[in-house]
């Protein structure tokens, strides 16, 4: 039992602080409210599940080990992020925005975690770190189980945090300050994850 509670302790500090896909969803929540941004939030979901199946397979192991593979993934998934970060430091104010403004797709979501180095490193470090059972299929089916529903209640609180600062968003200036610092936080937050 103590393993357990270890795991779940340890999963809600990784996959709950700040990194890409909980400061975009917290952007999102803001942007387009809580409804348009649930489809964001359930690709980020399925996109880390994959990233756990990813990291139980030993797959990131064997794509690591070619030679000259980790420097390439490291500088596309780089400027994946500060394209992201410039998009969100130069978004317009909500007042600015119409009503008919797409807010980031399921696509979008699952495409961020794929890419997010810092839910590799984390899913690397629950799955090895952790024995939940004997039987490896077993242990790897727990593990997957049991931080699918953790994610989905931290994402969904990140989502609900982002909307509540809505009326922020709506001040010119405020919001050219909030985006700007959700932009420098995603990019140290990547940075951290590389280092």
């Amino acid at each position: 039992m103590d393993v357990l509670i270890g795991f779940i302790v340890a999963g809600l500090a990784l996959t709950g602080s700040p990194g890409p896909n909980t400061l975009s969803l917290a952007a999102t929540g803001a942007a387009f409210g809580i409804g348009r941004g649930v489809a964001y939030l359930v690709g980020i979901v399925l996109g880390m599940v994959a990233v756990m199946a990813i990291v139980a397979s030993g797959v990131t192991g064997m794509l690591l080990a070619i030679p000259g593979a980790g420097p390439v993934l490291i500088g596309l998934a780089a400027a994946y992020f500060v394209y992201l970060a410039w998009r969100i430091a130069t978004a317009p104010p909500l007042s600015d925005t119409s009503a008919d403004a797409k807010p980031p797709s399921l696509w979008a979501g699952a495409a961020l975690s794929l890419i997010n180095p810092k839910g590799y490193a984390a899913m690397a470090a629950l799955f090895s770190g952790f024995v939940l059972a004997k039987q490896p299929a077993l242990d790897i089916g727990l593990k997957l189980g049991i931080l699918t529903v953790v994610m989905i209640a931290v994402d969904i609180a990140w989502l609900l945090l982002g909307a509540a600062m809505t009326r922020w968003f709506r001040q010119p200036r405020l919001n050219r300050i909030i985006n700007i610092a959700f932009a420098v936080l995603l990019v140290v937050s990547v940075a951290l994850a590389f280092a």
